[in-house]
């Protein structure tokens, strides 16, 4: 069978060439047909404005084998969501999709990943996958994790050391003494700036030993530890227009700009960064450190996409084979490797297209720093997930909300605590 392809245009502000692909491997139709029959052609939805090849060469290794086609559409990020609620109600959903996250309008319309993710030979990290009463309804495409970046050429500069393996990181107190160092000898402007996100506020209150904010046992989110309420008014005092600028944290200001300005010591991010900075930091040399550890070695671990496979009258076995496909060991180190995903298997070695030896030891480094993660790490999308596997769901924007009150002088650290957990709550009902 001839392999086809065919291209939709619209716009999708973040690509440089505005477009969105959908890449049509095979000429057969896409109609319904019998399981008995055998589907010949399936559809696969995801958003991404990365390298995106991976699943372009699985289809094609996936048609050779089996001789059915996946289609495979590339969509906007923004509305991604919302599409997928339209087909939900229109009885109109893809096949497979790689998709932000669930959602209780189609989740019973899943199938039952079990046998891929329970598969020994793949080697999944099961505490990642999304299972609800035994049956896993998501399998991660990828992983994320945070992390810290220093201007590198600024430490060279002033001739200050840094760590560069994860089991013998700095602490925070040691990171921001080097980064004070190196800003005073450079003449820089901050020693940190760091992302204004509830996901990224979640490893400061862990590695310093607070628990953050959970859900308790009554599905509700419970009063904070007396660490996490330590740690938020410590934060809160380093937004001081020389250790960090208050812009970031009570204003909104671009973090990732002013770390690529070249007069910011250190930024707190995550690494997703890596591909931008490979490409797009030309002006000084950049790396990933270790996170500092206060006593704690934690991170916030989220997922990318979740892999899914719909339950489509006379599609649903042949969706089921391509997920299994995507997740079978060689098949998902080509894809890892491609798309530039920190990997949901464990113990792969993968070699990244990144051309930038920064780049590769960033790579490296946060597949050392999520080993070394404590388990905590993982626990803001466990809530989430567990959440809307309720029926519920929360939006944590009003984390960076209080928090700006807080950096903005316009209430205390107590209070900020107390309204987070007040908002949070209110959302669950």
């Amino acid at each position: 069978m001839a392999i086809s392809a065919t291209v939709r245009r619209g716009r999708l502000r973040w690509l440089s060439v505005g477009v969105i692909a959908a890449l049509t491997l095979g000429a057969c139709s896409s109609g319904d047909s019998d399981d008995s029959a055998g589907a010949k052609s399936i559809t696969f939805w995801y958003s991404t404005s990365a390298q995106d090849q991976g699943y372009i060469d699985l289809a094609k290794d996936f048609q050779a084998k089996t001789g059915i086609s996946v289609e495979i559409v590339n969509l906007p990020n923004d509305g991604y969501q919302d599409k997928l609620k339209q087909a939900a109600q229109a009885n109109a959903l893809p096949d497979t999709a790689s998709v932000p996250s669930l959602d209780t309008i189609w989740v019973n319309q899943l199938q039952d990943l079990s046998a891929t993710a329970n598969n020994a030979t793949n080697n999944i990290n099961k505490d990642l996958v999304t299972a609800q009463d035994s049956k896993v309804l998501a399998i991660p495409s990828d992983v994320t994790a945070a992390g810290l970046y220093i201007n590198k050429s600024l430490f060279d500069k002033a001739k200050v050391t840094y760590p560069t393996d994860p089991a013998n990181t700095w602490t925070w107190d040691e990171f921001l003494a080097a980064a004070a160092k190196v800003r005073a000898a450079t003449k820089a402007k901050y020693d940190l700036v760091y992302d204004r996100s509830p996901a990224r506020i979640r490893p400061w209150i862990y590695t310093h030993g607070g628990k953050g904010f959970q859900l308790g046992a009554d599905g509700k989110f419970a009063t904070p530890d007396a660490a996490t309420v330590q740690a938020i008014d410590a934060f809160s005092k380093l937004n001081n227009d020389v250790i960090m600028p208050k812009s970031v944290w009570g204003a909104g200001a671009d973090p990732n700009a002013l770390f690529k300005s070249g007069q910011v010591v250190a930024y707190f991010s995550g690494v997703w960064q890596v591909a931008d900075f490979a490409d797009g930091i030309t002006n000084f040399e950049w790396a990933s450190a270790p996170t500092p550890a206060q006593p704690v070695h934690a991170t916030d671990i989220n997922l990318g996409g979740k892999v899914v496979a719909f339950s489509n009258k006379g599609k649903a076995d042949a969706a089921k084979q391509w997920v299994d496909f995507i997740f079978q060991r060689d098949n998902y180190t080509k894809l890892a490797q491609a798309n530039g995903y920190l990997p949901i298997e464990k113990g792969l070695t993968l070699t990244y297209p990144f051309k930038k030896q920064a780049a590769l030891d960033a790579f490296a480094l946060y597949v050392k720093e999520m080993e070394l993660a404590d388990p905590i790490s993982a626990s803001g999308q466990a809530n989430q997930t567990k959440l809307l596997l309720a029926g519920k769901s929360v939006d944590d924007a009003l984390v960076k909300d209080e928090m700006g009150k807080l950096v903005n002088g316009q209430q205390d650290t107590q209070k900020t605590v107390d309204n987070i957990v007040a908002g949070l709550n209110q959302q669950i009902g």
